[in-house]
């Protein structure tokens, strides 16, 4: 599957707009469409926020698995 693809079917599968996902990323809906036609790369800011909000892993949204899962989020420590 293609990261427009993946992006496009995680959308609708929670029936947001890309409207409603361009708000989120303050951009406008035709640059969100454009990531989902693959006219543009995501920015890695967009890519962290949209995996958070669609709580898959980085690796997903850019179609390097098939695995969905987040990976735990790692804490650091000031010692």
């Amino acid at each position: 599957m293609q990261k427009g693809d993946i992006l496009k079917e995680l959308r609708e599968d929670r029936k947001y707009t890309q409207a409603y996902i361009a708000k989120l990323l303050q951009t406008s809906r035709q640059y969100y469409s454009d990531y989902e036609c693959e006219k543009y790369e995501l920015p890695l800011h967009h890519l962290e926020f949209l995996a958070d909000l669609f709580n898959v892993s980085t690796d997903y949204l850019l179609g390097r698995t098939k695995i969905s899962k987040p990976y735990p989020k790692f804490q650091f420590s000031h010692k």
